[in-house]
């Protein structure tokens, strides 16, 4: 009987799930009240300062563009997990950054709330239109003025295991690789595959880059585990250890 009721519990959560889900994918209303929350919710944050001037350094390039000047930086592909993105997307300022999104249901809604936020989208996943999405990502880099995000675990696992498609992505972009981790003082973790993480109104977020790397090589599959693990012990390394 207890395990009867508990199927019929979860039974309705995942109907419930799947109609919020249907209702955000069809309607731009409830996608900008989206939009508006999280801009309001992120301004309660208390983002560490040094993360301004660090993305300050890869934001010059962009703002020297839009008052006119003709420069061409050198993009990076800002390498986070998946579990740490959700304060990450505010600060982007001036910056022009194309995101990486699942080619899924969930996915289709994330894209759509990044492009109101002002970022590119370029769709695809490890599992489903991948290659295309990177390579799309790419071409829009090759200027130097557009920058890439990816989770390097997602869209589904192992958590904090990186996977192939940034060093792709950044070979064919020339781009650098660029690790990027957030400390979030206070949060909620959901007991998903990830822990994805929501900082709690008024929380520090601090946010630590790495030196990052260049990927140099052809990308044969002993060069790509060099890479991941370079960029795992990287990752690893940026957030100071807590006693």
């Amino acid at each position: 009987m207890i395990e009867k009721s508990k199927q019929i519990i979860k039974n309705k959560a995942g109907n419930l799930r799947r109609k919020i889900r249907d209702l955000f994918r069809t309607s731009d209303f409830c996608v900008d009240l989206l939009v508006r929350f999280y801009k309001v919710f992120c301004k309660s944050l208390r983002y560490d300062e040094k993360t301004r001037v660090k993305i300050a350094e890869q934001d010059d390039v962009a703002a020297r563009r839009k008052q006119g000047e003709d420069v061409k930086g050198t993009p990076v592909v800002l390498c986070l997990w998946h579990d740490e993105l959700f304060p990450l997307i505010y600060l982007r300022k001036d910056l022009d950054i194309v995101c990486i999104v699942s080619s899924s249901k969930d996915g289709a809604i994330l894209e759509k709330f990044m492009r109101k936020l002002g970022l590119r989208t370029a769709a695809g996943s490890s599992r489903r239109g991948g290659l295309k999405a990177l390579l799309h990502a790419a071409k829009l880099m090759k200027d130097g003025t557009v920058h890439a995000c990816i989770t390097v675990d997602g869209p589904m696992g192992p958590r904090h295991k990186a996977k192939d498609g940034a060093f792709l992505l950044a070979q064919k972009a020339s781009a650098k690789i660029m690790p990027v981790r957030l400390n979030m003082e206070n949060s909620y973790a959901f007991p998903s595959w990830d822990k994805f993480q929501i900082p709690l109104p008024f929380s520090k977020v601090e946010v630590f880059f790495g030196e990052g790397f260049f990927v140099t090589e052809e990308l044969t599959e002993e060069y790509l585990a060099v890479c991941r693990k370079r960029l795992e012990e990287e990752l690893t390394g940026l957030l100071p250890q807590k006693p």
